[in-house]
Parts: C-alpha cells; sequence; structure tokens
C-alpha cells in the first residue's frame, strides 16, 4: 500500500497524526514529539497505572474511600418536606413572600407571572431522633434509624434553576453539555480494582410519583473530553444489562475470541499508523465486553441472596429497575472493585399534587437508601465506600399554583437545599448549615456545588485542583475554578 496521503486523509488528519507521520522527514525527532503529545493531555493517558488504569501519582494522599455510590434524585426533592423542618411557617400559612427575604432572586418562568407568592408551610411532621437529635420528616422512618450515620447539609446551593443545567451542573461541574462526568473524572483519575467490570457504572429506576419524569441524557455519565473508556455504562433491567454483550445465536464464544484477536491486530496497525488513543479505547472496550460476558450475569444474579437482604431493601428489591433493586446492585457493585456506582431515580418534579406525590416517592426510595446504608455496615464497607444522597437543587416556600389546607407544588429553588453523605470521610450523625425561617436564603455554611465535588474528590484522596485534563489550550478540572472540601463534614 503507498504510503502518500490521499486529499481525503489529509483533510481529517488530526496535527498529532501529521507529526507521527512526518518525524523522519522533518527531522523534529522523538523527543520533541513526545513533548508536544504530552503538553496535548494523551501522554497521561497513555501513561496510565498498570494495575488499575487510573492516572499515574493518584490518589494524592491516603483516601478515607474507595469507591462512592451516588443516590441522584433527580427532579429536585422538597428539603421542607424532608430534612429542613420549619415550624414557624404554620402560623406564615397563606401570607406573602416578604421582598426583604426574596431579594429580587430570579424565579422560573412557570411562576414569574403569579400575582401572589403565598407561603405553604409542610403539611408532614416532624421528628427528633438519634444521639444528635437530628429532625426527619415522617415521610423517612427508615431514615431515622440512620442518622447517626449520616451527615445532613442543609445549605447546599447551585447556580442554575432549571432541570437539565443543574444536574450537569451537578455531574460535571458546569452548566452546558460537554465537560466529563464526576464519574469520568474518577475513573480516569483512580481507575477500577475489577478488571472484568466498568470502573463506572449506571443504573436508573424510574418514578414512584404521579408526575411526568424529567428527562435523563447519556452525557451525564459520559466522558467528554477524556478518552470514551472513562465513560459511564449504562446498565439495563431487561434483557441484556449492557446491550449487545451477549453473542448472537449461532456465534460460539471461540469464535468470538477469534474474531476479536483478528479485529484487535488490525487496530493495532491503525493505532502504530494514527496514534489515535481512541483506537486503544475501542480495541479496550471490546476485550471489557468479552470479560463482561461473564461477569455481569454473575452481579445480576440475586438468587444467592438471603432473604434477610431482600428485607433490608424492602419488597421492591426483587422487582428488576426499581430504585431498591438499584440499591442493591450497587453495594453488589461496590463489593465487587467498581469505582463510581451512579444511581439515577426520577420522579422529584412536584411542581403541583406534593403532597401526594413526594409521599409516593418517599415509600419507594426511604427504606431502600437506609437499606444500603445498613448493609454496607454491617458488611464492613461504609468505612471505605462514600455515599452521597442528593437532588440538582431545592423548592420554593411559596405554593407554586392554587394553594389549599391539603395541596400545593413548589417550584425550583437553588438558593438552598438538602443532602446527605455517609461513609469514608465523612462525620456522622451531623446536621450541617443552617437557612433562614422561609427556607429561602442560607444563614450559616453555605456549600456550593463545586465544594460538594471538591468533597467528594477529597474522601477518594484526590487534591480537586489537581486532577486536570489539558484540552484546546486550557488545563479543566471537575470543580472549574472554584470549590473547598467542606471541613466540617470531613471525619
Amino acid at each position: 500500500m503507498s504510503d502518500r496521503l490521499t486529499p481525503e486523509i489529509s483533510a481529517s488528519m488530526t496535527r498529532r497524526q501529521f507529526f507521527r507521520r512526518s518525524t523522519a522527514g522533518i527531522a523534529i525527532g522523538i523527543p520533541a514529539l513526545a513533548t508536544l503529545l504530552t503538553a496535548d493531555g494523551f501522554a497521561a493517558d497513555a501513561a496510565s497505572d498498570s494495575k488499575t488504569g487510573g492516572h499515574p501519582g493518584l490518589p494524592h494522599f491516603p483516601p478515607k474511600a474507595k469507591r462512592v455510590i451516588f443516590l441522584h434524585q433527580s427532579g429536585a426533592p422538597s428539603q421542607m418536606e424532608l430534612f429542613d423542618y420549619k415550624p414557624n411557617l404554620v402560623k406564615l400559612q397563606g401570607t406573602e413572600l416578604p421582598d426583604s427575604i426574596r431579594q429580587g432572586q430570579r424565579i422560573t418562568g412557570m411562576t414569574s407571572g403569579q400575582s401572589s407568592f403565598p407561603v405553604a408551610p409542610s403539611i408532614f411532621k416532624f421528628n427528633q431522633y438519634g444521639k444528635s437529635g437530628t429532625w426527619i420528616s415522617e415521610l423517612l422512618p427508615h431514615h431515622a434509624k440512620i442518622v447517626d450515620d449520616i451527615t445532613i447539609i442543609k445549605t447546599v446551593y447551585s447556580e442554575a434553576i432549571n432541570h437539565d443545567p443543574a444536574i450537569t451542573f451537578l455531574q460535571t461541574g458546569f452548566q452546558q453539555p460537554g465537560r466529563p462526568s464526576m464519574g469520568a473524572w474518577v475513573s480516569y483519575g483512580l481507575g477500577s480494582e475489577n478488571q472484568n467490570l466498568p470502573a463506572f457504572v449506571v443504573l436508573i429506576s424510574q418514578a414512584n410519583a404521579l408526575n411526568p419524569d424529567q428527562p435523563l441524557f447519556s452525557r451525564l455519565w459520559g466522558s467528554g473530553f477524556l478518552p470514551s473508556r472513562y465513560q459511564g455504562v449504562k446498565f439495563r433491567s431487561s434483557g441484556d444489562p449492557v446491550l449487545y454483550l451477549s453473542n448472537p445465536p449461532g456465534m460460539p464464544s471461540t469464535t468470538r475470541r477469534r474474531m476479536l484477536d483478528g479485529i484487535a491486530k488490525l487496530n493495532r496497525l491503525l493505532s502504530e499508523k494514527y496514534a489515535d488513543p481512541e483506537i486503544d479505547t475501542r480495541v479496550a472496550q471490546y476485550e471489557m465486553a468479552y470479560r463482561m460476558q461473564t461477569s455481569v450475569p454473575d452481579l445480576m444474579d440475586l438468587s444467592k441472596e438471603p432473604e434477610s437482604t431482600f428485607e433490608l431493601y424492602g419488597p421492591d428489591s426483587k422487582k428488576p429497575g426499581t430504585y431498591a433493586a438499584n440499591c442493591l446492585l450497587a453495594r453488589r457493585l461496590a463489593e465487587r472493585g467498581v469505582r463510581f456506582i451512579q444511581l439515577y431515580h426520577r420522579g422529584w418534579d412536584q411542581h403541583n399534587d406534593l403532597p401526594r406525590d413526594i409521599a409516593l416517592q418517599c415509600k419507594g426510595v426511604d427504606q431502600p437508601s437506609a437499606g444500603l446504608i445498613l448493609d454496607l455496615k454491617q458488611r464492613g464497607m461504609l468505612d471505605d465506600t462514600l455515599v452521597v444522597w442528593a437532588g440538582e437543587f431545592g423548592r420554593t416556600v411559596y405554593c407554586q399554583g392554587k394553594l389549599t389546607g391539603t395541596n400545593y407544588g413548589r417550584d425550583h429553588h437553588p438558593r438552598c437545599f438538602s443532602i446527605w453523605m455517609a461513609g469514608g470521610g465523612i462525620q456522622r450523625g451531623l446536621a450541617i448549615g443552617k437557612t433562614d425561617d422561609y427556607c429561602y436564603n442560607i444563614l450559616e455554611d453555605p456549600v456550593h456545588i463545586h465544594d460538594l465535588q471538591a468533597t467528594i474528590l477529597h474522601c477518594l484522596g484526590i487534591e480537586h485542583t489537581k486532577l486536570t485534563y489539558k484540552f484546546q489550550g486550557r488545563y479543566f478540572r471537575l470543580t472549574d475554578v472554584g470549590g473547598f472540601a467542606v471541613k466540617k463534614a470531613l471525619a
């Protein structure tokens, strides 16, 4: 085959490919070429840890957590119904939200046309639990059993006021699409402890509520400008857990093996010619898929779990695709060394009929979330597993739509909302932060989204300002140009 460049190849060739083909002719030299490749960001990827596939030199310091289970409550749970008790609002029911509280802050287009912003107190009761006397809603009776194992942060805030930018911000550190997801950053930095499963796995469950779900896009677990091998792998609840994992009818495993070996040889030739890391990624993904033909069926087989485990997570844990079943799978993935396990549970976007729908949501989420903490704890895994329970923002104190004594809705509120964290690197039995009497503004201990991300990375032994990747001339990181680990939360 001629080595001359056709116009089509020349037009599609990258700078890296041009220099690689041209080193002999233009005497740029191998050392100089290596410097160019390093500056463009691919040398770090090529020099990954041979055991884990992570970045050499990480973790930066001894980690408290080896893995993360992120329980994303998609749609934004109302903090006033769950964790941020505001008893004085009962006396203010139906009164107008004062301008002194709102302070001209923006609201969404869904309520900007309302002539009135009446205060809507929660109709649900709260009680104190645990050694610290943490206030927990009656909607979360199983959470009441784990308050001494978790830390609730009531003062997280976001810059985004609509769902897609807010979820994107929480998961990638930036409101616009295109950045790597948090799981991809962790996978890039630390790799995986299990070479037979992906480092980053995604599980999605549908709403328990009756109102429509918010959409979720695969870019939320994408790798952005990182090599694509760091993206999350979504597991399905029916059929093959991963699409096209099984061999086609009539193809034995030996034939698949020979086919992969042949493709790998061809890809190596292309890799040597073009120096494109995505070719190496493709080869690695083919091999991972082959190994997953054995590892995934074993992972998904719950028949060996004792009945006591299903009792811990609740009856829905026997139904594939439910939040309870996914929480159980998250524990099984954690046992097998998967680095970042991302759950998305839809259905929290309650602009109307909130009392009905949040009760349905909590019925599906309360026991499995608490069961996961208790299960990890009894297996000795909570000490080195970080669990995060969070939505993308909070809910307004004022009612969206018509307010009655038993029914109301709440609009989006990014100024303050509640999450909880537990496990490796996190203190236990704390409630951090204070909001005003209207649960509208933060009074003490504000925690920005970048602060939350920095805290997660800190627990994994990563200094968030040092986990970077150069792209288009700039070093990017998950926390962009901000972020401080929340010291009060750290053990």
